[in-house]
């Protein structure tokens, strides 16, 4: 087996992961407090994502190790992020008919210009959110192969993998404690969306590497990530019919996000 071969097939291996939380989605626990809890934890694994992928850029920025960053890679961070997040925004707040004529009229008996997001869209834009944050983890791998950094590969090999499995939760997420439909024909695909770009980050990396093309992914990375945390939050903490009801809601919500975090950064630790 060529060189290439074996670290292609490790790299599928490594994106590919995702799909092993596939099974937890679909089962039929997956729903009233569980999907409460499973929401709160895929929000907490996003947090540490962002953080995850902050880590490799910083090295990057802010090469003398104090506060003041390389100009250039500061600027195109910050392009990189603003674009990212207003490309999803737009996405996310095109203006769509409403499903039932005259349901979604403003006070004026107008149809309104825009309406909330659905499941699938939600779920797509955290896919590909996921999978620019995936691409960056390609790179890192490729390199380290060619570098020959193997204590290093085994590390970022297991490391990569165990986070990749966690990632299908974020993605799943908008569908659980809903009536949407979640085929498995359009799961797969949205997890194709997150987990693949690590194969073609991997190519990538595998004959090229340039730190400023890593920032730059890794901003597209966090941009979207920051992004997609927002109405996730927002339907998160939507009031419930009493204020109990809520009380215990949020509770529920934030020993999730911790869960979620602590999950993300124990198997970043193995």
């Amino acid at each position: 087996m060529s060189d290439f071969v074996l670290f292609m097939a490790l790299t599928a291996a490594m994106g590919l992961s995702i799909f092993l939380s596939l099974p937890v989605v679909y089962s039929k626990r997956a729903q009233g407090r569980w999907a409460i809890g499973l929401n709160a934890v895929a929000i907490g694994i996003l947090v540490f994502l962002l953080a995850d992928v902050f880590s490799d850029a910083s090295p990057i920025i802010y090469t003398s190790g104090g506060y003041v960053g390389s100009l250039e890679y500061s600027v195109a961070f910050f392009v990189a992020f603003l674009v990212a997040f207003l490309a999803l925004y737009f996405v996310d707040n095109i203006p769509r008919a409403p499903a039932v004529p005259g349901a979604a009229e403003d006070a004026g008996g107008s149809p309104s210009a825009a309406v909330d997001s659905g499941p699938r869209t939600t779920a797509l834009i955290i896919a590909l959110g996921i999978g620019l944050q995936n691409l960056t983890e390609g790179l890192v791998f490729g390199v380290n192969w060619t570098a020959g950094a193997i204590g290093i590969l085994a590390v970022v090999f297991v490391g990569f993998f165990l986070q990749n499995v966690t990632e299908g939760f974020p993605i799943a997420s908008p569908f659980l404690g809903t009536s949407v439909s979640r085929r498995l024909s359009m799961m797969v695909g949205l997890f194709l969306v997150g987990g693949l770009p690590t194969l073609i980050g991997g190519a990538i990396g595998y004959y090229w590497s340039n730190d400023l093309f890593i920032v730059i992914f890794d901003a597209l990375a966090i941009g979207a990530i920051a992004y997609v945390i927002l109405p996730m939050l927002r339907v998160a903490f939507k009031p419930l019919a009493t204020r109990e009801l809520s009380i215990r809601r949020n509770q529920l919500v934030y020993i999730g996000v911790m869960l979620g975090f602590a999950l993300g950064f124990a198997v970043n630790a193995v």
